[in-house]
C-alpha cells in the first residue's frame, strides 16, 4: 500500500468528512473550507490556512491517510477518529515539545504516532453478500459494530475455489473426453490447462500479496495493474465470462433433468433420430428459460440462502467425487453389469432392443426380434451389415482389472453423425455407409483435440474464488497462495486420476457415447460408481445448480464494481443498487446475456465461449504480474516470493496459446471486444490514476528513449519541429491569443513534441497559486485545440529572464525543443513602454545564441481556426537565404493539415544582376524534385537601382522618432511615471507581454508621441507646448545613418516585389533577418521588419536554426 503525506492535515477540521457527514464539507460557520478546488483562481493566496485558496484539493480516491485509509476506515470509523481528535488532543499534537521544531510540518502532516493508530484500526471489511446477509440479520435501530475477518486458508480460500473449479464438465463430459481423445491425449488437455492455471495462480497470488486487495478479485488486479483501460476490458470480460457459467451450470442442470432424471418432461419429443437433437435442444431453450428466472428471484429475494447452501452444495460434490473412487475400486473385484449390445463393431442404443439378438424363442418357436424389425423393415429391403455381422453383449465396464486401459490410451475422434464403434471386435464391412435412421449410438458433434480443450477448460477456472473473499480472511496475503495453489494440486489430481479410472475401469464405446444411450440412458460416469448412479445424477444436479446461483450471485456484484469505478460510463447505472446495496440492475442484465447462452442450448457450444473470456482474465493477471516484476517499481514488495517474470511469460504464453486451439474465431472475437472496450475507455478519457504498471513502463520506455535520444543529435531525415510556444496571459489569467496554438497545432504533422510556455512576473512563493491557475487554463485551451504537449508557467522578477529560461531549461534531456514560435508585437509603435518589442528583440537574440528557430506569426488573429479550411490559394515561400531547408519544410507539414490541404505551394527566390536567374530556376526545380516537394518555382530578378527619396525620407523619419523618444524617456515626467508604475507593479501582479498581435493597453497619454515627424509638425506642436527639452533641438539636423539606409532601401524593394507576387497569396513564408549586434538599433530593426512585411495579410516570418532540417537522400 503507497502512502503520500503531500496536503494531508491531521486537524479533523481539515480532513474532509471527518467534521460533518457531507463528503469535503464540514459544520456550518466552523472548520476549513474544503471545497473544491480543483480549479485554481488567480486570488492571491493569504494566510497558512490548509484549505486556502490555491491548496490543492484533497482527493480521496489517492493513496494518502485522509484519502484510501480513510475510505477504507468506513463512515462508522471516520465519526470515530473525528471524536477522537478533539481540541485536547490536537492541541498535545502541536503543542508537544519534543517536536516543537516540526510544528509547521504536523500542520500538514501527520505524527507517526497518529498514523500507526489509524493503520491498527483499519479492517478491509467484506463487500457484497456479507454487507447484504448482515443488513438483514441486524434488527431496526440495533446495529452491533463490525466483526472481524475471521475465515483461515481452509474455509476461505481452499474450499471455496475447490467448489468453483468441480462442475458440470467433470460429471457430464469428462468420460467422454476420455473416450474420444484418448487417456494420453485427456492426460495432455489436463496438464495443459491445469498448467496454465497453476501459472497464473502464481502470478496473481505475488499481486494479492501485495498490500491490502479489497473484494474485487481479478478486476481490482488487474485494473489497479494495467490501468483503468485494461481494467474495464478485462474486467467485463471476466464478467461475460461468470455470466456465459452461469448459462452453462444451467444448461448442464437441464440435461440433467431432461435425459437422466426425468425425460418424461420433454415438450418437443422426437419423432425420428433426424429431428432428435433438435427437439432436445428446443426443450433445453424452454426449461433452461424458465430455471433461470427461478434462480434470478432466489438470487434476487434472498441472496442470503446461497451463501448459506454454499456448503450443501459442496457437499455434494465431495460426495459424487468419493462415489466415483468408490465404485471405481470395486469394479477391480466385482464389475458392475452394464451390457452393451453390439452389431459387428457398432454399438446399438439400449433403447431400441430388449434382447440383443437378430431372433428369440417365443414358447416352442423362434422369431425375429424388435432389431431385426428395424434393420430389415420388410423381407426385400434388409440391412446388408445387419446380415452380415452378428449380435454381441460386451460388458460396459469390465472393471479396473480387465486391461481395458489398453484399450483406451489413443483418441477416437470423427465426424457428426458417426457410429460409435468398438475396438478389437469382428466385423464384416460393406461399402455403403449406415443412415442416421438406423438404431445405432450416433456422434451429435464433429470433434477433435482443440474441441475437447475448449469444452474442458471451464472445468479449471474458479481460482478467483480465494480472492474474491480476500475482505473475510484473517491472513489475507498468507491463506490466498496457500489455499488457491492446494485446490488447483488438488483438482488436477482429481482430473488425472479420474481420467486414468475412466480409461481403465470403462470400455471405449460407453466412453465415446455422451449420453449414455448404449448403456440404457445412464449417466456414464454414474456407471462407475457406487453405491447408485442415482447418487451421482441427483449430486452433480444439486451441485449444477448451486454453481449456476453462485454465477447469478458473483457477475452482478463485478459488474456493479465496474460501474461504480465510473471507467466506462454507460455501466454507470449499473453501479446503483436496492437500499442494502444489492446490484438490482446489474442483476437484471447479467439474466439477459445468461439468456443468450440459454439459448443456444448446447453445452458444448457455450463451453468454448467462456473458456475465452477467462482465458483474457487470466492471460492479463499474468502480463500484470511480470509487468511489475520487469519494471521494479518501488511499490513491488510481494509477500510471496515464489513468482518470477519468465513464469508469467509462460503462463500468458499458454493462455493465447489454449485461446487458439479452443477456437481461434472465438479467441479473435474475445480479442476484438476487449479492444474495443479499451478504445472505448481511452477515448472518453479515464479519469482515474491508480498507480497501474503501464504508467511505470510508460516512465522506463520514456527513461530509455531519452538516454537513446542522449547518444548524438538527431539526423536531418529524423528531424522534425520540436515547438516551444511562447504565450501571453491576460488579467483573468486566460490565453490571450488562442490562435498561436491553433497554428501550432496545424504544424503537427510532423508529430514532434510541443511545449506551452509563459511567463508571470513577481515572486513564485507568493504567486504559486496563479501559476497553477495559469497552467490549468492553458492545458484547458490545448485540450480544445487537440495540442498533444506539455505546458510549463515560471514565476520570475523580469520578462526577460523568464523567457530565457524557458529557451534554455525547456524539455528534457534529447526531447528538447529546436523551435520556437513567437507573437508579433503589432503595436509596439504607439507603446510608449519600450518593453514590449525589447522583449520580442531580445528573444530572438536568446533563440539565436541557443541555435533554435524561429517562426514569428504576423497577424496571428487573421489565421484560420482548426475548423475553418482554408480555400483553393497558395502558399507562397520567398527563399532569400538558405536557412536549413525550414522554408521548404513548414509548407509541406501545413498541407498536411485538413486546413491548408486544398493549397498549393509557390517557391520564390531573388536573383541579382550577377545570377543566371534561368539557371536557377532549373535547379531550384531539380531540388525540389529530388525533395520529393510539389511546388511552382519562380525566380524574381532585383536589379541595382539608385535609394529612392521615399527610402531616404522613411529612414529620416525612422530615426526621428527613435531618437525623440530616447529623450522624452529621461524627462522628469517620464521618471515620475515609471515610478508610478513601478509602484502598481509592487501593490498587483503584471502579467508579463511576450510580444502580441494586437494593441496592447496602455494608460491614456496627453502627450502622446506620433510615429511620423515632420518640420511642419514640429513647428506646430513647438509653438503649442512648453519650451522644447534639452537636445530636442537636434532633431531637426539628424542625417540618416547610410547602413540603415540601405537595410531600408532593400526592405521596401522587397516589400514591393512580394506585395506584386503574392499579395493574393494564403500565407506567406519569408526568412527573417537578424538582430543588430548593436543593441542601439534595436527599434530600427523592428521598423526595418515593419517596412518588409507592410500589405501582407498573413505572414510566417523564419529564421532558421543552423542546421540542415530536411535531405534530398532516403
Amino acid at each position: 500500500m503507497s502512502v503520500r503525506f503531500t496536503v494531508t492535515p491531521t486537524r479533523a477540521e481539515d480532513v474532509p468528512g471527518l467534521g460533518g457527514d457531507g463528503a469535503g464539507g464540514g459544520e456550518p460557520g466552523g472548520g476549513a473550507d474544503t471545497g473544491d478546488v480543483s480549479a485554481p483562481t488567480a486570488a492571491p493566496a493569504t494566510g497558512d490556512t490548509a484549505g486556502a485558496a490555491g491548496e490543492p484539493a484533497l482527493d480521496r480516491s489517492q493513496s494518502s491517510i485522509t484519502g484510501e485509509h480513510i475510505k477504507l476506515l468506513g463512515n462508522h470509523q471516520e465519526k470515530d477518529v473525528a471524536a477522537s481528535l478533539s481540541d485536547d488532543h490536537m492541541g498535545s499534537v502541536y503543542g508537544d515539545g519534543n517536536l516543537a521544531l516540526f510544528e509547521e510540518e504536523l500542520e500538514t502532516r501527520p505524527k507517526v504516532s497518529l498514523l500507526l493508530s489509524r493503520m491498527a484500526n483499519y479492517t478491509n471489511l467484506p463487500q457484497g453478500a456479507r454487507e447484504h446477509e448482515e443488513a438483514e440479520s441486524v434488527g431496526e435501530g440495533r446495529r452491533g459494530g463490525p466483526r472481524g475477518p475471521q475465515m483461515g486458508t481452509l474455509v476461505g480460500v481452499f474450499l471455496p475455489c475447490l467448489q468453483n473449479i468441480f462442475g458440470i464438465i467433470l460429471f457430464l463430459r469428462l468420460p467422454w473426453v476420455v473416450g474420444t481423445a484418448g487417456v494420453l491425449q485427456a492426460l495432455c488437455i489436463v496438464v495443459l490447462c491445469c498448467s496454465c492455471t497453476m501459472l497464473t495462480a502464481i502470478s496473481m497470488s505475488a499481486i494479492a500479496t501485495n498490500g491490502v486487495v479489497p473484494a474485487g478479485g481479478s478486476y481490482f488486479m488487474i485494473s489497479r495493474s494495467l490501468g483503468p483501460e485494461f481494467g474495464g476490458a478485462v474486467g467485463l470480460c471476466f464478467y461475460l465470462g461468470t455470466t456465459f457459467a452461469g448459462s452453462m451450470y444451467i444448461l448442464g442442470a437441464m440435461e440433467i433433468l431432461l435425459t437422466y432424471l426425468f425425460p418424461g418432461m420433454a415438450i418437443f419429443r422426437w419423432g425420428d433420430v433426424n429431428a432428435e437433437m433438435g427437439n432436445m435442444l428446443n426443450n433445453m431453450r424452454v426449461y433452461g428459460s424458465c430455471f433461470l428466472l427461478i434462480l434470478a428471484l432466489v438470487v434476487f429475494v434472498g441472496v442470503t440462502y446461497v451463501n448459506k447452501f454454499a456448503s450443501v452444495f459442496l457437499g455434494c460434490v465431495v460426495v459424487s467425487i468419493l462415489s466415483i473412487y468408490a465404485g471405481a475400486i470395486k469394479s477391480a473385484f466385482a464389475p458392475p453389469d452394464m451390457p452393451v449390445c453390439m452389431l459387428g463393431n457398432r454399438s446399438v442404443s439400449a433403447e431400441w432392443y430388449s434382447e440383443c439378438d437378430k431372433t428369440v424363442r417365443r414358447g416352442n418357436l423362434t422369431v425375429t426380434s424388435k432389431l431385426w424389425a428395424h434393420f430389415c423393415p420388410t423381407n426385400l429391403t434388409c440391412d446388408p451389415y445387419f446380415l452380415a455381422n452378428n449380435l454381441t453383449l460386451i460388458p460396459g465396464v469390465p472393471g479396473l482389472a480387465s486391461g481395458a486401459l489398453a484399450g483406451n490410451l489413443w483418441s477416437r475422434y470423427g465426424e457428426r453423425g458417426a457410429v460409435i464403434e468398438g475396438r478389437g471386435l469382428p466385423s464384416v464391412g460393406v461399402r455403403d455407409p449406415p443412415t442416421n435412421d438406423m438404431p445405432y449410438v450416433y456422434t451429435d458433434i464433429s470433434t477433435s483435440f482443440t474441441l475437447l480443450v475448449g469444452i474442458f477448460f471451464p472445468s479449471v477456472t474458479g481460482i478467483m474464488a480465494g480472492s474474491n473473499r480476500s475482505g473475510d480472511l484473517k491472513d489475507a496475503q498468507r491463506s490466498i497462495p496457500t489455499g488457491t495453489m492446494l485446490a488447483i494440486g488438488t483438482t488436477s489430481l482429481v482430473y488425472i486420476t479420474t481420467i486414468l479410472l475412466f480409461g481403465a475401469s470403462i470400455d471405449g464405446v460407453v466412453l465415446q457415447d455422451k449420453f449414455g444411450g448404449a448403456v440404457n440412458g445412464t449417466l456414464v460416469v454414474g456407471t462407475v460408481s457406487w453405491p447408485s448412479h442415482w447418487l451421482i445424477v441427483a449430486g452433480s444436479f444439486f451441485s449444477t445448480c448451486g454453481a449456476g446461483l453462485q454465477s447469478l450471485t458473483g457477475a452482478p456484484r463485478l459488474l456493479q464494481a465496474i460501474g461504480r469505478d465510473n471507467i466506462v460510463p454507460f455501466l454507470r447505472v449499473f453501479g446503483r443498487g436496492k437500499g442494502n446495496g444489492e446490484p438490482t440492475w446489474a442483476l437484471l442484465l447479467t439474466a439477459a446475456i445468461a439468456e443468450l447462452g440459454i439459448l443456444i442450448a448446447s453445452l458444448d457450444l457455450v463451453a468454448p465461449i467462456l473458456s475465452m473470456f477467462f482465458l483474457m482474465c487470466y492471460l492479463f493477471v499474468n502480463l500484470a504480474c511480470a509487468l511489475q516484476t520487469l519494471l521494479r517499481t518501488p511499490n513491488w514488495r510481494p509477500r510471496f516470493h515464489y513468482y518470477h517474470w519468465s513464469l508469467s511469460f509462460l503462463g500468458m504464453s499458454l493462455c493465447v496459446a489454449l485461446m487458439f486451439l479452443s477456437s481461434w474465431y472465438y479467441a479473435m472475437a474475445a480479442m476484438l471486444i476487449a479492444g474495443m472496450i479499451y478504445k472505448y475507455i481511452e477515448f472518453q478519457g479515464a479519469e482515474k490514476e491508480w498507480g497501474d504498471g503501464f504508467r511505470g513502463l510508460s516512465l522506463s520506455a520514456a527513461r530509455f528513449a531519452l538516454l537513446r535520444l542522449e547518444e548524438g543529435p538527431p539526423h536531418t531525415k529524423n528531424w522534425r519541429p520540436q515547438l516551444l510556444v511562447l504565450i501571453k496571459l491576460d488579467e483573468d489569467l486566460h490565453v490571450k491569443y488562442p490562435r498561436l496554438l491553433t497554428f501550432a497545432s496545424q504544424l503537427k504533422a510532423g508529430k514532434g513534441l510541443t511545449i506551452v510556455g509563459s511567463v508571470l512576473t513577481g515572486n513564485f512563493l507568493d504567486s504559486y497559486s496563479e501559476a497553477n491557475a495559469a497552467e490549468q487554463a492553458i492545458k484547458a485551451l490545448m485540450s480544445r485545440e487537440r495540442v498533444k504537449g506539455f505546458c510549463q508557467v515560471v514565476v520570475t522578477g523580469r520578462v526577460r529572464d523568464g523567457v530565457s529560461h524557458l529557451i534554455q531549461s525547456g524539455g528534457l534531456g534529447g526531447m528538447r525543443h529546436n523551435t520556437v514560435v513567437l507573437g508579433w508585437p503589432t503595436c509596439w509603435r504607439q507603446s510608449e513602454d519600450p518593453r514590449s518589442w525589447k522583449t520580442f528583440i531580445g528573444t530572438v537574440r536568446v533563440t539565436t545564441a541557443a541555435q533554435l528557430a524561429l517562426l514569428v506569426p504576423k497577424n496571428i488573429s487573421l489565421f484560420p481556426g482548426n475548423g475553418d479550411p482554408v480555400p483553393e490559394g497558395t502558399v507562397d515561400v520567398w527563399w532569400i537565404v538558405h536557412d536549413g531547408g525550414l522554408l521548404m519544410l513548414l509548407p509541406f507539414l501545413l498541407r498536411q493539415h485538413k486546413v491548408w490541404r486544398k493549397c498549393s505551394i509557390r517557391i520564390f527566390t531573388v536573383a541579382q544582376m550577377e545570377d543566371n536567374s534561368i539557371q536557377m530556376k532549373k535547379d531550384l526545380a531539380t531540388f525540389l524534385y529530388h525533395l520529393r516537394i510539389d511546388a511552382q518555382v519562380e525566380v524574381v530578378e532585383m536589379h541595382d537601382s539608385d535609394i529612392s527619396a521615399y527610402t531616404y525620407e522613411r529612414t529620416l523619419m525612422m530615426e526621428q522618432r527613435s531618437q525623440m523618444l530616447r529623450h522624452m524617456r529621461m524627462t522628469k515626467t517620464e521618471r515620475e511615471r515609471e515610478a508610478q508604475m513601478v509602484k502598481d507593479r509592487n501593490s498587483t501582479l503584471r502579467l508579463a507581454s511576450l510580444g502580441s498581435d494586437e494593441e496592447e493597453e496602455t494608460d491614456g497619454v496627453p502627450d502622446r508621441i506620433h510615429m511620423t515627424w515632420t518640420r511642419e509638425k514640429y513647428r506646430e506642436r513647438q509653438r503649442s507646448r512648453a519650451p522644447t527639452p534639452d537636445g530636442l533641438e537636434d532633431l531637426l539636423s539628424i542625417r540618416p545613418d547610410h547602413s540603415n539606409v540601405r537595410r531600408m532601401h532593400t526592405a521596401i524593394r522587397l516589400n514591393e516585389v512580394i506585395v506584386n507576387k503574392s499579395h493574393d497569396a494564403r500565407l506567406v513564408l519569408l526568412n527573417m533577418p537578424g538582430p543588430p549586434r548593436n543593441q542601439d538599433g534595436d527599434e530600427n530593426y523592428m521598423e526595418f521588419l515593419e517596412v518588409l512585411t507592410e500589405g501582407l495579410e498573413r505572414v510566417l516570418l523564419v529564421r532558421g536554426g543552423g542546421c540542415e532540417v530536411i535531405t534530398i537522400y532516403s
